[in-house]
């Protein structure tokens, strides 16, 4: 499985640009969707198809690089204001 990622990841900007456009608009903006319909049922994890769907949106489009670059950044921030009241 993992020599089969590497593949991808290697021959993912080989592919010509428009192709990879669809792709990644595709399939990135398919998990964001599914993502937003997790939040309301229960049966579907939400948070993070979105954040892989963001992941692969940044691939291709900067407006995506920048809400997963923020959302990072919160998440963070978070994360650290959780240790600190764990201490």
């Amino acid at each position: 499985m993992r020599t089969r990622w590497l593949w991808v990841k290697n021959n993912w900007k080989r592919l010509p640009h428009p192709i990879r456009w669809v792709v990644a608009a595709t399939v990135g903006g398919t998990l964001v969707i599914v993502g937003l319909t997790g939040l309301v049922l229960p049966v579907i994890p939400g948070i993070p198809l979105m954040f892989a769907g963001f992941a692969l949106l940044a691939s291709e489009f900067t407006w995506a690089e920048v809400i997963l670059n923020r959302t990072k950044a919160q998440v963070t921030k978070a994360v650290n204001k959780v240790r600190k009241t764990d201490n």
